[in-house]
């Protein structure tokens, strides 16, 4: 029993070691900004710690460097993780049967980069798998380790990474990384691209609400697409038929 549940851990764990080649530079960079605007060290690895969304990192350490507000900071860091809210009506269906502990667990390691990898494992499995929650967690706490040791780094190195490193770039091609595999039918491949196009023109609105703006828009997209789609297919079975 407790060797099943260790190979379904170190299944996700492996399934998400590929991933963690953007996540590496993302949390260096993270530890550098967040010194940059003046974030004392212990406070800058706390949040990895307790928020544990680069994203919303990012965007905080930004505001404390500009003086903004903390009421303003908590408020747009929400904003930043309501895509999160997507993520837990996700996976729910699969996690319901879970006891609450295992629930409160994952709910925290419930972040992009370990959704991706938990969601397509569940997706391609069904329910007599076994221990699929111990996949899950070890994708989930992969990523949290790695992302906890990145940060250190990023904080202890300080300034003295050079720009010529361009490890921002990192981020967007991780998100692809992410997003592709995904991609299964034409409905998920209308929202992704439509989602896409909103983001690149919402990108200058305000408290980085360009986000919350694309995915709306993507889901929508998406939605309206999938009858379409449905009726579409449908006509074209009728006249396959002989």
């Amino acid at each position: 029993m407790h060797s099943t549940r260790f190979r379904a851990f170190l299944r996700g764990a492996r399934a998400e070691a590929p991933i963690l080649v953007g996540t590496i530079p993302f949390g260096l960079i993270y530890g550098v900004a967040a010194l940059s605007a003046g974030i004392p060290a212990p406070l800058a690895q706390a949040m990895s710690l307790i928020i544990f969304a680069g994203s919303a990192q990012f965007v905080a350490a930004q505001l404390v460097g500009a003086g903004i507000p903390a009421l303003v900071i908590i408020l747009t860091g929400a904003v930043i993780n309501l895509r999160h809210l997507l993520y837990s009506a996700s996976v729910a269906p699969y996690t319901r049967p879970l006891r609450l502990p295992w629930k409160m667990i994952l709910a925290y390691l419930l972040v992009d980069e370990a959704y991706a990898v938990a969601i397509i494992h569940y997706r391609a499995t069904d329910d007599a798998v076994p221990h699929r929650q111990w996949y899950f967690l070890g994708a989930g706490l992969t990523l949290w380790a790695t992302w906890q040791a990145a940060t250190a780094v990023g904080i202890f190195l300080g300034a003295n990474v050079p720009a010529s490193w361009s490890l921002d770039f990192a981020l967007p091609l991780t998100f692809i990384a992410l997003v592709v595999p995904t991609l299964r039918d034409r409905g998920s491949v209308v929202a992704a691209i439509v989602a896409g196009l909103a983001a690149i023109l919402a990108f200058r609105l305000p408290l980085k609400l360009g986000i919350i703006v694309a995915t709306l828009v993507g889901l929508t997209a998406g939605l309206l697409a999938e009858p379409r789609l449905a009726s579409d297919d449908a006509s074209i079975a009728r006249q396959k038929r002989p």
